[in-house]
């Protein structure tokens, strides 16, 4: 429900945005369009995760998440100082070493992927000159996938098959969320030059899913609601395009 809330007065304070704007005359539409590079920083909940890696016997990861990906726009020009495109964003934490649990010396390693793209709708505010301030959204989707790994002993074609696997013992389990979301934006453009721009912004993603799969789409009970709550993430990038602000 508090997804739902914060949407809805998301989606009111856009409208009065736009209200009030359209009320004011003389303002140029902003047009052009771009294409650029997005670094993104996420932060992502994953306290639960690090209390079982801790228990795994490895290093905790970091609640920060360093992404690399890309994105673009164009403005609507039979809709005043709208702008619509789309982005897309992907990285991975990994933490691995060898652990002695009872006498056995065990290789344990475990993966943190995340990667998240939509379509994205933004209103650029039309009384500030020179550089673009732009409050949208991200209709999308994405996944996080939490990848679990335990070998020990030497691996060959013959004992990687269960009925000969008494020479090697092995675990690998992959836990997967699909998501949807809605993600309220901020971004401002600098312009360096009428072709290039500096992007700084941010969003918050609301994951709309609690559903986890485990390997071969079996479903999982019991994962940490922690693991799909909202999270913020910082964008930056350089664009290439068109810029009229």
């Amino acid at each position: 429900m508090k997804k739902i809330f914060y949407l809805i007065v998301f989606l009111i304070s856009i409208n009065i945005v736009i209200a009030q704007e359209e009320e004011d005359v003389g303002w140029v539409s902003r047009f052009g369009a771009a294409g650029g590079i997005s670094p993104t920083f996420v932060f992502p909940n994953l306290d639960m995760l690090n209390k079982e890696i801790k228990n795994f016997g490895l290093s905790e990861m970091d609640n920060n998440l360093f992404t690399f990906g890309g994105g673009g726009y164009v403005y609507l020009m039979f809709i005043e100082n709208v702008r619509i495109g789309g982005i897309g964003f992907g990285g991975s934490k990994n933490v691995k070493g060898n652990v002695n649990f009872l006498g056995n010396n065990l290789n344990r390693e475990v993966d943190y992927d995340f990667g998240f793209g939509g379509f994205t709708v933004e209103y650029t505010l039309p009384f500030i000159k020179g550089i673009a301030v732009s409050l949208g959204g991200i209709f999308g989707g994405g996944a996080q996938v939490i990848s679990i790994y335990e070998s020990k002993g030497n691996y060959s074609w013959d004992n990687s098959w269960p009925n000969n696997s008494f020479y090697n013992s092995s675990v690998s389990n992959e836990i997967k969320n699909n998501f949807f979301s809605v993600t309220p934006t901020l971004n401002i453009d600098f312009p360096l030059t009428r072709f290039v721009a500096v992007r700084i912004g941010g969003g918050y993603l609301m994951n709309f899913s609690n559903e986890w799969k485990i390997n071969n789409d079996l479903k999982i009970i019991n994962v940490p609601k922690d693991l799909t709550s909202n999270n913020f993430f910082i964008q930056t990038g350089i664009y290439f395009g068109f810029f009229a602000f």
